[in-house]
């Protein structure tokens, strides 16, 4: 495979990601939520009960990152955190009535996307495409696993003497 064909794909599906972001950014405002706010609600349901922490985990964020994003879902009464039954530090997360209605109503929006974003394209090239895209990120992950494991320590701060 040439160079120039690896180098096309991956500005496609750079530029395709951003496109279809907004685009999803831009239909869940409409929902009155965010993008942001949506995949972590998809996520609970998959898994209600984890933690702050394990949730990030998940979701490859910093726990830090997660925590404003779950304030606003408490405030906005769609996620509840309730302690851990074993662990006095840790909360554990379940979406609410509110945000379960909501996470069914984005359902029917996540499907309208889904229809709109892939009209016209055969089954066999979304096979394709997900086979692919799947390797992309298997190989990004390993190679950025591997790039930890060799990269030179960073260079040791130096001093400036004064004169």
């Amino acid at each position: 495979m040439s160079l120039d064909l690896k180098r096309q794909f991956i500005t496609q599906l750079v530029e395709s990601s951003r496109v279809l972001r907004n685009y999803i950014e831009h239909r869940a405002k409409s929902r009155g939520t965010t993008r942001a706010q949506w995949i972590v609600l998809f996520r609970l349901r998959q898994q209600e009960g984890l933690s702050q922490v394990d949730l990030a985990e998940v979701m490859e964020l910093q726990p830090i990152s997660l925590v404003r994003l779950l304030d606003r879902l408490v405030d906005q009464d769609l996620l509840e955190r309730r302690p851990h039954p074993t662990d006095r530090r840790a909360n554990q997360l379940y979406l609410t009535d509110t945000g379960r209605r909501l996470v069914d109503d984005l359902d029917s929006l996540r499907d309208s996307i889904a229809s709109e974003a892939l009209r016209e394209t055969p089954v066999a090239a979304l096979q394709t495409a997900l086979a692919v895209l799947q390797q992309v990120k298997d190989n990004v992950k390993n190679n950025g696993d591997a790039a930890a494991d060799t990269a030179p320590p960073p260079p040791s701060p130096t001093r400036r003497m004064r004169r």
